[in-house]
């Protein structure tokens, strides 16, 4: 054998040695025109995150991550939690002996019964040249039960958010926040008798998360999506599904096969995790679960992804994330990308995209959390419809965004790379 043919070999066993070290999966079409066409079919009904069809879309998302061979967050893939619903049933208020009348107070409670007097609660008030709404989330959000009396002035506002408040409160702990009573009246209160009764239902819910362990694992780069959509809705032309193709089925496939791609790759330095968020569409509460249940210290980011099946006005090949100017994580995306992909700024900046989706939650506890898109929201007609199918979703398109995505995450798995945080003071 010639010194030439020595080199060729010797070059060969390199190139194959190189591979078997960097074993990462593609990322294909096939995989992801699968999950969005499983994950947005008629038999998931939606997926309302209240509806029992949504257990099929967690079900799924978890054997896909079993698959994968993803480490289940806890004992399993699901991290379940209960959400519940306080419903106003009977009350009867009297303020200075005279009883109030419906119309005149609503509360925001957080158990199944109050009872009252003057001495059980603090008395506060909005006078007529306060700013209603700001001062009622500053006593919604205080941490004392209190009277508050609202100006007549102010009755406008007041009933709108009476309405509002008349319906069902959603949480996820009971009896441990403040309770408020507000009323509209001018009159100072001197004494008050208040009983209110609700109705307490359950709803059991569930996030799905695995991850791949780090060689850190006080260290976490988090991607997350959420799996549920808006359920079953007034029919057009005899279709009532909404069936959330691209709100979020695509956002799922990215997680999922992001999760396939760093699965095969070498130990990354940081710990992955891989989120399927529920109930994203009724407030947010599965992210807001899964924050109280980790250390947002130790998350060094979260790339969220929302509505990945369609090309942005700039074109394919591009995508936008919410909240570029607030930490260096779009800068990072933007210097690292492929040369055929481009990130960049959301350019919908009005609508407050960045505090209207899952990343808001750990945002507002000082993570870089934001979330990547691509949807022409503003000529979209498929968002929050029946038209939300399937075929609508540009497959080639999807799939070039999580490639893109799974490059630059490699700089974030790996610790090359680190966005700033985010001061929890400068989010809404």
């Amino acid at each position: 054998m010639n010194i030439r043919s020595v080199l060729l070999l010797a070059l060969a066993i390199l190139v194959l040695f190189i591979s078997s070290c960097n074993n990462q999966p593609e990322i294909t079409e096939q995989n992801v025109s699968r999950i969005i066409s499983t994950l947005s079919s008629d038999e998931m009904q939606g997926r309302h995150a209240m509806s029992p069809e949504i257990d099929m879309a967690a079900d799924f998302i978890a054997e896909e991550f079993s698959k994968i061979g993803l480490t289940p967050f806890d004992e399993d893939y699901k991290q379940t939690f209960t959400l519940y619903s306080i419903i106003p049933s009977e009350s009867a208020i009297s303020i200075n002996g005279d009883q109030v009348e419906d119309y005149k107070f609503f509360s925001i409670t957080n158990t199944d019964s109050i009872r009252w007097s003057l001495t059980d609660v603090s008395v506060e008030t909005i006078n007529e040249s306060d700013d209603f709404r700001k001062l009622l989330n500053t006593y919604r959000n205080d941490d004392q039960s209190s009277i508050i009396t609202v100006s007549e002035a102010h009755s406008e506002w007041f009933s709108r958010y009476r309405g509002y408040y008349s319906r069902a409160n959603r949480t996820l702990d009971i009896d441990h926040k403040p309770n408020d009573l507000f009323v509209l009246t001018n009159d100072r209160v001197r004494s008050a008798n208040v009983e209110i009764f609700n109705k307490i239902e359950t709803q059991p819910l569930a996030n799905v998360v695995g991850k791949i362990p780090g060689q850190k694992e006080d260290e976490i780069l988090l991607f997350s999506a959420h799996y549920d959509h808006i359920g079953v809705v007034t029919p057009v032309e005899e279709d009532s599904v909404a069936n959330g193709a691209n709100d979020n089925a695509s956002g799922v496939a990215a997680v999922i096969e992001l999760a396939r791609y760093f699965s095969k790759g070498p130990v990354p330095e940081r710990t992955l995790y891989f989120v399927g968020f529920t109930a994203e569409e009724t407030g947010g509460f599965g992210s807001r679960y899964f924050s109280e249940q980790i250390d947002p210290d130790k998350i060094a980011a979260m790339v969220n992804i929302e509505m990945i099946g369609k090309p942005a006005v700039e074109g394919g090949n591009t995508a936008w994330i919410t909240g570029y100017d607030l930490t260096s994580f779009g800068q990072i995306f933007d210097e690292n990308a492929p040369e055929d992909f481009d990130f960049y700024a959301d350019p919908y900046p009005n609508q407050n995209l960045f505090y209207r989706s899952d990343n808001a939650t750990l945002a507002r506890l000082g993570v870089p959390a934001h979330t990547i898109s691509t949807t022409p929201i503003d000529v979209d007609q498929d968002y929050h419809q029946v038209s939300d199918e399937f075929s609508t979703i540009n497959i080639e398109h999807a799939t070039n965004t999580i490639r893109a995505i799974a490059r630059v995450s490699e700089l974030l798995a790996n610790g090359e790379v680190t966005p700033t945080r985010l001061p929890a003071e400068s989010i809404n």
